[in-house]
């Protein structure tokens, strides 16, 4: 009687292919991760980025990526900050030196230092202008108004506030990694009675001031025609000293002999006049 061998189907998990397939399985699941998850990210002008290693250390506060196309592994993060100049506003309340309270607008141009952005991130994050900024400038800006009457702020001593807000504002933020271009004061809005009062003092001001102006003025024009009539007067008596009769006759003589010479008809009797000069007689 034949015998048939029959050869059972091999098993492909059994022996070194089990872990063949789970290598296989591991390397595709990485691809797969990689191909789906890796971020492809363009850094627009006027904007960089630090890089968020989390399995490198963290942050590199020290590697600034610049503009332009940029690859970050799934398990990384790329951090982008605008490092153009900008503006913001803030508005608030304070109290002035005689303790009226003032409403102040401001704004303000700030921008974060471009090689520190990675120092910025880690210690204060992206949120700097409520963290740091506003607080600061409300800071400074209710100790210095603080020391001025509102009808300064109103009028003479505006600009000088608004460089000592921003003078100590600058100081306070600079340490931070952040940069303040200018603080504006946009606008100040006093009690009622308060600004039309003020408004008074400073037209009855001006008055006062064209009032003295034109005094000046016509003082000054006195002065003038005093100058000229004394100029006159000496002129006068220095001429009058210089002159005698014997220069006004001779004058006279050469007066007559140019009249004597014109084409008109007249009669010349010399010696015929006052001091023996001549007289000239028309037919």
């Amino acid at each position: 009687m034949a015998t048939i061998n029959v050869n059972p189907r091999k098993n492909p998990f059994e022996g070194g292919n089990l872990s063949r397939y789970i290598i296989f399985g591991f390397i595709g699941f990485l691809l797969f991760m990689l191909l789906t998850n890796t971020s492809f990210i363009t850094i627009s002008p006027g904007h960089k980025g630090v890089k968020f290693k989390r399995f490198a250390g963290g942050i590199k506060k020290d590697k600034i990526y610049d503009q332009g196309f940029h690859i970050v592994m799934p398990w990384d993060r790329m951090i982008v900050y605008d490092i153009r100049l900008n503006e913001a506003f803030e508005t608030m309340d304070v109290l002035s030196k005689n303790g009226l309270s003032i409403a102040v607008e401001l704004s303000f141009r700030f921008q974060p230092k471009a090689d520190k952005i990675g120092y910025l991130h880690d210690g204060i994050g992206a949120d700097y202008i409520g963290r740091i900024i506003k607080p600061e400038i409300r800071s400074a800006t209710r100790e210095v108004i603080g020391k001025y009457l509102p009808e300064e702020l109103y009028s003479t001593k505006r600009e000088a506030i608004q460089d000592e807000i921003y003078t100590q504002t600058r100081n306070a933020v600079e340490e931070k990694f952040i940069d303040i271009d200018a603080i504006l004061i946009r606008s100040v809005q006093l009690p009622d009675k308060l600004k039309a009062a003020i408004e008074q003092k400073l037209e009855e001001e001006q008055l006062a001031f064209q009032f003295d102006f034109r005094l000046e003025r016509e003082r000054k024009e006195a002065e003038r025609k005093i100058i000229e009539a004394q100029a006159k007067a000496d002129a006068n008596r220095i001429l009058s000293a210089s002159i005698t009769d014997r220069i006004l006759r001779d004058k006279g003589i050469e007066a007559t002999l140019e009249l004597a010479q014109s084409p008109n008809s007249k009669v010349v009797i010399v010696g015929g006049g006052d001091e023996g000069l001549p007289l000239i007689l028309n037919n």
